[in-house]
């Protein structure tokens, strides 16, 4: 039995890889802005009133935790913004740098006295933060955001890997949860996935940009 702290975790894909974690036997922090009656259900230990992208709510977060053990860091929270070439927002675009690009750079600097040789970092990214795969154009302040951190995960891969501490980045898939407005593949599938990935992370593979059914994304 391992402890996971997942970010993000109060609905859909953080909701849903607590409930399967949870039900495998494993321990299960769920962090989030506020909680939710279906987080709250599931058992967990949950710490609500973290925002990943201020550095007071990350502090916060490191105090909760104190020198407790983490095995698995999956940043998850995140958020989405449509706009395009035409109706671009700026501000939005700002707001989701912060949560999507420096909040797991923020969480995983300020956990790292948490976090030992063996332990894993997750970061749930999307493969709209792909140059080479953006066919369709938009989107742009959730692209830059993720090709964001797509960088500074591969940054966390080489500045841990001499400490033992294994980095992946994830695409969840499209999934239907709010933030897609219903469309896309259920949760479930998608968390099952994302579990599968991390249990088979070594050092070997740090750094890696991968799909959560398997293959390799690119860059």
């Amino acid at each position: 039995m391992a402890t996971w702290l997942v970010t993000g975790c109060n609905r859909g894909i953080g909701l849903e890889l607590a409930r399967q974690l949870a039900g495998r036997g494993e321990t299960v922090i769920g962090v989030c802005r506020s909680s939710s009656s279906e987080l709250d259900a599931l058992g967990c230990r949950v710490i609500d009133g973290i925002d990943v992208a201020t550095a007071d709510g990350v502090a916060r977060l490191a105090a909760e935790l104190g020198d407790e053990s983490i095995d698995v860091l999956v940043n998850n929270a995140g958020v989405l913004t449509r706009d395009s070439l035409d109706a671009p927002d700026f501000d939005a675009m700002l707001t989701q740098f912060e949560v999507n690009s420096v909040g797991p750079l923020r969480v995983t600097r300020a956990l790292l006295g948490n976090l030992g040789s063996g332990s894993k970092v997750a970061i749930v990214t999307s493969r709209m933060g792909s140059v080479a795969d953006n066919s369709s154009g938009g989107y742009y302040g959730y692209r830059a955001s993720k090709a964001a951190v797509n960088i500074i995960g591969m940054s966390l891969a080489r500045d841990l890997e001499g400490k033992g501490i294994a980095v992946a980045l994830l695409h969840p898939g499209m999934v239907a949860t709010d933030m897609t407005g219903g469309q896309g593949i259920a949760p479930e599938d998608s968390a099952r996935g994302l579990i599968e990935r991390i249990d088979e992370l070594e050092l070997d593979k740090t750094g890696g940009f991968w799909h959560a059914e398997g293959y390799t994304l690119p860059w």
